[in-house]
């Protein structure tokens, strides 16, 4: 896989072109012009950067002993910004990285958001289903974010962080045939 890389801000563009656009005026764009595919034609959004998802950012998670502590929070902190969480599948990937570069708060309100998608209707359009990447997103942040699951080369570990105001965290995966119980509370983590 091709990565670009920008020597100057240290971080990995989107693709070869998109340090050169400009950046979108979300100052001056109106609360209900959200989400901006309703209201924007793609050509314009394209021309601008900004993204509905940090695709940066679900590369590191998904090469995550590719990138360094600190690359990861530098491409955190440039794409976050840019980013308009228009797809159900963004917010999940974000409370995930920023769980593992300590960003805790930044985690827990991803993770909300998250889970809220049906549940408080964000998108108002439960009408017509569930959002199922958004469930599985929710599932994805509590295990990967807050419990610090890690598959390296197939080598499990886990790193929690679980918030203060949780007490415990348990689910149960299929590994290799096998079924593994994980619990997590502030004083230990068993598996």
């Amino acid at each position: 896989m091709y990565l670009p890389y920008d020597e100057r801000l240290k971080v990995h563009p989107q693709d070869d072109n998109f340090l050169d656009l400009e950046r979108w005026d979300f100052a001056a764009t109106p609360e209900d012009h959200y989400p901006l595919m309703l209201h924007y034609h793609p050509l314009n959004l394209y021309r601008s950067q900004v993204i509905k998802q940090a695709d940066m950012v679900l590369a590191m998670f998904l090469l995550s002993d590719q990138f360094t502590p600190e690359a990861k929070r530098r491409n955190f902190d440039y794409y976050d910004p840019l980013t308009t969480h228009d797809s159900s599948l963004s917010v999940c990937i974000q409370s995930i990285v920023a769980n593992e570069i300590g960003l805790r708060q930044k985690a827990i309100h991803y993770f909300n958001f998250a889970l809220a998608m049906d549940l408080s209707d964000i998108g108002g359009n439960m009408m017509h289903g569930a959002h199922i990447a958004a469930i599985g997103g929710t599932w994805l942040a509590l295990v990967y974010g807050f419990a610090g699951l890690r598959d390296a080369r197939g080598r499990l570990t886990f790193t929690p962080c679980l918030p203060d105001a949780w007490s415990r965290l348990s689910f149960a995966l299929k590994v290799r045939g096998r079924t593994v119980r994980i619990d997590i509370d502030h004083a230990a983590a068993t598996y």
